[in-house]
């Protein structure tokens, strides 16, 4: 049976959001912070989709068909009405259609995906992952505790990079979209190797 829902979606280009992984977010606009308000006080839910950067409306660009809902794991109320939060991403999410409302952000009508299996790399795969992921944090002065990294089990080490990897829009989205972890640490070291070419004010760019 499908699981079908409301979501209430803050979309945000250039940040991804995995099941089981935490995204920091800091809310400002009075929209979202409505948005906050509101699942505060319903389910703690919020979705995560990239807006597409080719959409031509700039008030309520098109969107992805493929995002994550969240849960609000904390919240930091400050006293100028923004808040700080915490996203603990719960299930990948298939957009259906957008719903008209009266809120000031925009809700969807979507289709949970099913939770992946646990899932493994091979050695050399992980191993792979690990090296060009030096190599492209010493390219770009990026410090990291490799100790804690080599800590991390397949799926939070795939998924924590391709979280925070500094892409564009559409190379986000196609990390978020790949369907198995043996593929998304393969497009993560390809997009790596690429991006490492070339200096910091680049961009990768899927076509």
């Amino acid at each position: 049976m499908t699981d079908v829902t409301r979501l209430s979606i803050f979309p945000l280009p250039g940040a991804l959001l995995f099941p089981q992984l935490h995204l920091p977010l800091h809310i400002f606009e009075p929209r979202y912070r409505a948005l906050v308000s509101d699942a505060m006080a319903r389910d703690r839910r919020i979705a995560m989709i990239q807006p597409r950067p080719d959409s031509t409306d700039a008030a309520a660009p098109d969107l992805f068909d493929i995002g994550c809902v969240g849960r609000i794991a904390e919240v930091e109320a400050l006293d100028d009405g923004r808040y700080n939060l915490i996203l603990q991403g719960l299930s990948l999410f298939r957009l259906r259609r957008e719903l008209t409302v009266t809120t000031p952000f925009r809700q969807v009508e979507a289709e949970l995906l099913p939770i992946a299996a646990e899932e493994t790399l091979s050695l050399g795969a992980r191993a792979s992952l690990e090296i060009e992921s030096r190599r492209f944090a010493e390219a770009h002065g990026y410090a990291v505790d490799w100790k804690a990294v080599g800590r991390l089990d397949d799926t939070s080490l795939v998924n924590g990079i391709a979280q925070i990897a500094p892409f564009d829009v559409a190379a986000k989205q196609a990390l978020l979209e790949v369907p198995d972890l043996a593929g998304r640490a393969e497009l993560l070291v390809q997009l790596m190797q690429f991006f490492g070419r070339h200096d910091g004010e680049e961009r990768v760019t899927l076509q």
